[in-house]
């Protein structure tokens, strides 16, 4: 059996080493996106969260879609709304913001 090694004392023991800097792992942060709301962290630039509630046969067929087409969900929603605005503004015009008060 070896002999342990205590000579980095109790600290290095705890994993605790302020005076040596550490590098972050991962990728680096390529993207200084201005977040003016919580539902925006974690997002790329011009999107944000958001929660719909929809019929359970609705959300499974999307799933099945997203996964035999081999994207993501919020991209089969992004095009499925971008078609239906789309629809909706050849048919009635553009559609007029929400007057701020």
């Amino acid at each position: 059996m070896s002999k342990k090694d205590f000579t980095g004392g109790l600290n290095s023991l705890l994993g605790e080493n302020s005076t040596e800097i550490k590098k972050g792992r991962g990728r680096p942060v390529t993207q200084f996106k201005e977040i003016t709301k919580s539902s925006q962290e974690g997002t790329k630039e011009n999107e944000t969260r958001a929660t719909f509630i929809v019929k359970e046969d609705l959300l499974e067929k999307l799933k099945c879609l997203a996964y035999w087409e081999r994207v993501l969900i919020k991209d089969v929603i992004n095009t499925a709304l971008e078609d239906a605005i789309s629809k909706h503004e050849k048919k009635h015009g553009d559609i007029k913001p929400i007057p701020k008060k």
